[in-house]
């Protein structure tokens, strides 16, 4: 029998002799050419990727990055739970009394004890008939919209929307119409073209829009729904715990009952300090979720250790109520400031979601590259989340933040942004 050892293997390749470059199977791809031109554009400005950089510790005000200290305004940690003292308990507690994982889908054996408890604690906060609980907040939108939907109907969502719901609209087979975000004369005039063209129509807006910040006129979302005979879904992702005297979101804000929504969508991972999904409405679309949409049925239960955290959060948040008051006041403050040294901040006044439109790709990068110089990390969001006019730095204010914090930083944007400036013209 021959045997061939590793040294004996190297030994049939020259020594002077290079393999060849691998080549990725993405190497052609338009996407890929762009992504890596832009990859070499920030190498030949001696600045590094600014994307999938590790923080050390909890995501706060202040978050450390090789080893320097930078106030942070790139963490959706709103009321600052992330890391509060009950809610990391929580989370230890569950793992020691569950595991880690849910270990199977829920209608299989995933099921256990604070799924429920989640579920009913979140329905009564939001004063609906029950809720239900995703193990991801993307995966939430896209399930639940692509399941209510069929080719028959139609989804409406505007230009603000998230990928998640323009996704959820094109998976479920239905027409699908898009109208300028705010533009409700134009959403009207849409619908009454279009509406006899459907069977079942679903209005999808956002309560607080995630790129651009702007909270939701649910009056004439209302409105026209009920106009044209459609149904609502509102996406309560960047809302839930921050809109309304309470954190009980977009309804309570606008003073208007729970029923004027018919499908709440929120996310776990913002002010529950946790990570996944949920929707909230009536009995029987629970139920028909519980039992039939896909992504909950093949998909494995939220983990223990997440559910118990986003319980402890809820508990805080109803405890509390003083932490959105303090985040609008925070999110008040910043654009205020920001007026005052002559920057130009989008979304309404007491959102937590504030974008300073740099209007170019490479500038939006330079700029947040120097500002971590300075000690302040904000992410650049740039094509293809945002069109090339429209590139920006996106700023998450939250409870936590200070106004020192702010009257540190706002100053500091505006120099480095106006010397960005001067070098282009």
């Amino acid at each position: 029998m021959t045997t061939h050892s590793a040294a004996a293997e190297q030994q049939a390749i020259p020594a002077e002799q290079e393999l060849p470059e691998r080549k990725s199977i993405v190497d052609d791809f338009a996407g890929y050419r762009a992504l890596r031109r832009r990859f070499q554009d920030l190498e030949d400005n001696d600045m590094a990727i600014p994307f999938f950089q590790p923080r050390d510790g909890v995501s706060h005000s202040v978050i450390r990055r090789d080893d320097k200290s930078l106030v942070s305004f790139s963490g959706y940690n709103y009321l600052g739970l992330n890391g509060h003292p009950a809610v990391t308990a929580a989370a230890k507690n569950a793992i020691d009394k569950y595991g880690t994982s849910a270990s199977a889908s829920r209608i299989v054996a995933g099921q256990i004890e604070l799924h429920g408890e989640l579920e009913r604690k979140l329905a009564n906060f939001l004063g609906t008939e029950d809720a239900l609980v995703f193990i991801s907040g993307y995966l939430t939108n896209v399930s639940v919209i692509s399941h209510l939907l069929a080719r028959p109907d139609a989804v409406i969502y505007d230009s603000g929307a998230h990928n998640s719901i323009i996704t959820g609209a094109r998976l479920s087979g239905a027409k699908t119409f898009t109208y300028q975000n705010g533009d409700w004369d134009g959403l009207d005039a849409l619908l009454e073209r279009e509406r006899a063209g459907f069977r079942r129509g679903l209005i999808v807006a956002e309560g607080v829009y995630s790129m651009d910040g702007q909270i939701l006129d649910l009056k004439k979302a209302v409105e026209i729904k009920k106009k044209h005979d459609m149904l609502l879904m509102v996406d309560e992702a960047h809302s839930f715990g921050i809109a309304g005297k309470t954190g009980r979101g977009v309804c309570e804000a606008a003073g208007m009952p729970v029923e004027s929504i018919d499908v709440y969508m929120g996310t776990l991972s913002k002010t529950l300090a946790s990570s996944g999904g949920y929707i909230a409405g009536d009995r029987g679309l629970i139920e028909y979720m519980r039992f039939l949409c896909p992504g909950l049925i093949f998909s494995v239960g939220l983990s223990p250790a997440d559910t118990a955290a986003a319980i402890a959060a809820l508990d805080i948040l109803e405890r509390e109520p003083h932490r959105p008051k303090r985040l609008r006041e925070r999110a008040k403050f910043f654009r205020q400031v920001a007026r005052e040294n002559g920057l130009s901040i989008g979304g309404d006044e007491e959102s937590p979601v504030a974008s300073l439109i740099v209007g170019d790709d490479k500038m939006a990068m330079m700029l947040s590259h120097n500002l971590i110089a300075r000690g302040i990390e904000v992410q650049p969001i740039v094509r293809p989340a945002v069109s090339a006019t429209t590139a920006r730095l996106r700023f998450f204010l939250t409870a936590n933040h200070t106004e020192e914090q702010i009257l540190q930083t706002v100053p500091v944007v505006a120099q480095e942004l106006e010397k960005l400036r001067r070098s282009a013209d």
